[in-house]
């Protein structure tokens, strides 16, 4: 599953940067970039983002007031950190709040989050109940996972999950390896790390002499 996000800030520069940041995460793909609330509320009717990267800063209108506006989800991005800020963000539906500057390795992790809340709530009108909710709502807070584990590489992240996402079937860790020309075990830390994101399932397949194979494939294929 892909998310497209639409990015607004009214400095042309930090808003080319959101976007880059924005399409180095797998599973994610920018539709559009504005710089105010007119230019939000046109993109959104024209693209209809999963998420808008929303400034608070605007020429026209705050983004604490246009995010009430809009009919998709909402991550705020603001240099005011005061509760009275975060309190106006969250009553008027952001997901979260992400105080600038951040870095590109915050932004993933806050994408990953928002990834996983939804894939914690599917689109069916199934009942969660209390144990679901809470769960899709624990997944939406827990950004300060990074999107690769400490020492790995977010390029290499980045490669295999593009690589998962993009094949037809299950891959093995072999697969991954000889299409990326990196180790065997290497892929295999990569791939146990999107899984534990659940940003991956796996599963097993015995092979003729018996032995487990994992297979993994990206969530929601």
């Amino acid at each position: 599953m892909t998310f497209a996000v639409l990015v607004v800030d009214d400095d042309f520069r930090v808003a080319g940067l959101h976007a880059r940041f924005v399409d180095d995460v797998a599973g994610f793909r920018v539709v559009g970039v504005g710089h105010s609330a007119e230019d939000t509320r046109r993109l959104v009717a024209e693209h209809q983002p999963d998420l808008v990267l929303l400034d608070n800063h605007l020429p026209d209108l705050p983004g604490v007031e246009l995010a009430a506006q809009l009919t998709c989800d909402v991550l705020m991005v603001t240099a005011d950190s005061s509760a009275r800020l975060v309190r106006t963000a969250v009553a008027a539906g952001a997901v979260n709040v992400l105080i600038k500057p951040f870095s590109a390795d915050q932004l993933a992790a806050q994408l990953g989050a928002y990834a996983r809340y939804r894939r914690a709530l599917p689109a069916s009108v199934a009942e969660l109940g209390q144990r679901g909710v809470d769960r899709a709502l624990a997944e939406l807070r827990q950004a300060s996972r990074t999107v690769a584990p400490k020492g790995q590489s977010l390029v290499t992240a980045r490669l295999v999950a593009e690589r998962l996402q993009e094949a037809d079937d299950a891959l093995t860790a072999a697969d991954v390896a000889e299409a990326l020309g990196i180790a065997r075990g290497t892929a295999q830390r990569y791939l146990a790390a999107l899984v534990e994101e659940r940003q991956a399932t796996v599963s097993l397949r015995y092979g003729s002499t018996g032995r487990p194979e994992n297979l993994y494939r990206w969530a929601g294929q």
